[in-house]
């Protein structure tokens, strides 16, 4: 038999991540057989796949019917029901994360879209849902816009998981890279360990594409030296970005400031490249 390629992928220092969750999945063994089989060794989430689980199904009809009769309004009902899900899938994945000394087996749960830039709000919310969840393998997600700037660092200093999202830039990417080392610097200042700390940056890859191809289309449709260059370009802008983030990565972490905290426990984080325009999929570790 053929060895599952997705098992590969762990020689290259790669984690594949689940980008989907549903009630069933969790209930009837298939996200246990995808850690079993396939080595997923993380799952992400956000409004888009509880939206798509809990209206593509019945599984949650019971529960929202018993909240609805309690009175619980609808922020109450969805927030009752995505964070039960993600303790299950936090518990399915933390042997993962023991066997990995905390470097794998995380699940994430995302802040709400609306609060992207009202930064206060954010952090209430992320204190909220780190301590409903109650547990060490969570990753906050955080939408990498300016104010999400000082949620990262915040609570990066205060020792919580951050998984900044929506990554599209690479003078953003350099920001959320030094917002997390500054976090880092904080706990050293109050005492408290580095060891268990994570944070994951995702980059949104396909959005670079889908945005610059129609440009270089039309001016490829030009002809002459402008067509040929935007014809070489095309496809290509979303990989060299990523390329470009992987050396900005080397050169911070790589860097006498990281290399302090380094030594006292600190670890680099995750680099999430999405290619489907979604979160999840692959995580280098790097």
């Amino acid at each position: 038999m053929n060895k599952n390629p997705l098992l590969g992928l762990k020689t290259f220092g790669q984690s594949v991540w689940l980008d989907f969750l549903s009630r069933s999945a969790l209930e009837n063994g298939e996200i246990q057989k995808l850690i079993d089989q396939d080595g997923a060794s993380g799952l992400t989430s956000n409004p888009s796949i509880f939206e798509k689980a809990i209206a593509g199904s019945h599984d949650y009809d019971k529960a929202i019917r018993s909240m609805a009769h309690d009175g619980k309004s609808n922020k109450e009902i969805y927030e009752a029901l995505t964070i039960r899900d993600i303790q299950h899938a936090a518990s399915l994945f933390r042997p993962i994360y023991g066997q990995s000394e905390g470097e794998d087996g995380f699940v994430s749960l995302e802040v709400s879209p609306k609060l992207a830039h009202d930064t206060a709000g954010t952090l209430a919310e992320a204190h909220h849902l780190w301590a409903a969840v109650n547990r060490p393998n969570l990753l906050i997600k955080v939408p990498g816009t300016l104010e999400g700037l000082p949620v990262l660092r915040q609570l990066t200093g205060e020792g919580i998981n951050v998984s900044i999202t929506l990554l599209f830039g690479l003078p953003r990417y350099r920001q959320v890279l030094d917002a997390y080392l500054d976090g880092l610097e904080i706990l050293v200042a109050h005492g408290k360990p580095l060891t268990r700390v994570r944070s994951v940056a995702s980059f949104f890859l396909s959005r670079i594409d889908t945005l610059i191809d129609p440009i270089l289309e039309k001016k490829q449709l030009e002809g002459g030296p402008v067509g040929e260059v935007a014809a070489g370009l095309h496809g290509q802008v979303a990989i060299a970005s990523a390329k470009v983030a992987y050396q900005i990565y080397k050169e911070i972490f790589g860097g006498e400031r990281y290399g302090k905290l380094a030594k006292l426990g600190a670890r680099p984080p995750h680099n999430q490249y999405n290619s489907n325009g979604n979160s999840g999929c692959v995580p280098p570790a790097w």
